[in-house]
C-alpha cells in the first residue's frame, strides 16, 4: 500500500529507485480510499507492507491513523511492515515507536548497506555505523521485528574484506531477527556508476563478492535470526538460521570458492 511517493533520502550514490522522484506523502483520502479497495479484494492477504522508501517518515497522528484503519477495516492482516532508515527511526521518540508497534505496525526493513564507516560515508548513506547500530537498538527496543539490509560489493575492490568483516561486526551489536545480503548491480545514471565508467570505483568480481560474504558471515554472531542471501543479484543462494546453521554456510561457500559449486551466471541475475 503506497503510502509516500519515493523516499526521504534519496541521496544514495548506488541507487536510482527514486531519482527524479520528489518525496511527498499521499494524501489521507486516498490512503484510506485504498484500504477499502482492500476490504473488497484483497480477504486472502494476511500482510500489508506500506510504501515507498521510507513510510515511517510519516508525522505520528497520520501514520497511527494508517495503522488503526487497516486494523480495523482489515482484521484478518497479521502483520504490517515498512520501511525505515536511521533518520525516521531518529526522529520517532521511544514512546512513539512503542505506540506505532502495539498498533500493528510489526517488522521494519532498514537498509544498512556497510558497517564500514569510509563506505558509508562515500556513498551518502546519511550516518555512521555507531548511529546505525543505535538507531537499529531503538527499533528493536520498541518491539519490532527488525529486517536488515547490506550490499555485497559496495565497498569496492580496495575495502572488501574491511566492508564485509566491519558488517558483520555491526550486525552483531543490532542483532536483527533478518539480514538480506543483495550483491551490488551497477545502474547507469547513478554516481556510483559513474564512479565505474571513470575507473574510480573497481566492483569485486564474483569470487571476490563471494570471499566478502564468507568473511561478512563469519562475523556476524546473531541470538537468533535469518541470514539470506538468496536475492537474484547474488551468485550464491544462501538461507542460514544462525548461529545454528553458520558453519554448514561457511563450508558451503568454500566449496563455491574451491570451483565445487556452479555460481548463478551473469545473464540469470537480476534487481
Amino acid at each position: 500500500m503506497q503510502a509516500t511517493v519515493g523516499c526521504s533520502r534519496n541521496k544514495c550514490t548506488f541507487c536510482i529507485t527514486y531519482q527524479g522522484e520528489r518525496f511527498k506523502i499521499k494524501p489521507d483520502s486516498i490512503i484510506m480510499e485504498d484500504i477499502e479497495f482492500a476490504v473488497k479484494h484483497f480477504k486472502r492477504q494476511r500482510r500489508v507492507f506500506i510504501c515507498d522508501g521510507d513510510a515511517l517518515i510519516i508525522p505520528q497522528k497520520r501514520l497511527l491513523a494508517i495503522l488503526q484503519q487497516i486494523k480495523k477495516r482489515l482484521p484478518w492482516v497479521t502483520r504490517v511492515g515498512a520501511y525505515a532508515n536511521a533518520k525516521s527511526l531518529f526522529l520517532k521518540s521511544d514512546e512513539e515507536l512503542r505506540t506505532l508497534n502495539e498498533n500493528g505496525l510489526g517488522i521494519l526493513y532498514m537498509g544498512l548497506e556497510t558497517g564500514d564507516d569510509v563506505t558509508l560515508k562515500d556513498i551518502k548513506k546519511g550516518g555512521d555505523s555507531d548511529f546505525m547500530v543505535q538507531m537499529g537498538k531503538k527499533a528493536k527496543q520498541a518491539g519490532f521485528k527488525l529486517s536488515v539490509t547490506v550490499l555485497l560489493g559496495i565497498a569496492g575492490k580496495e575495502r572488501s574484506k574491511i566492508h564485509g568483516r566491519r558488517t558483520g561486526e555491526v550486525l552483531s551489536l543490532m542483532d536483527p531477527d533478518y539480514v538480506g545480503a543483495l550483491s551490488l548491480m551497477l545502474v547507469p545514471g547513478t554516481p556510483l556508476h559513474d564512479d565505474f565508467e571513470s575507473g574510480k570505483f573497481h566492483l569485486p568480481d564474483p569470487e571476490e563478492m563471494l570471499a566478502e560474504l564468507r568473511e561478512m558471515i563469519e562475523h556476524t554472531h546473531l541470538s537468533r535470526g535469518l541470514f539470506h542471501a538468496n536475492h537474484a543479484s547474488n551468485y550464491l543462494p544462501i538461507r542460514a538460521r544462525l548461529p545454528k546453521e553458520k558453519t554448514a554456510t561457511l563450508e558451503l561457500i568454500d566449496q563455491a570458492l574451491a570451483g565445487k559449486i556452479a555460481l548463478r551466471p551473469e545473464h540469470m541475475r537480476g534487481l
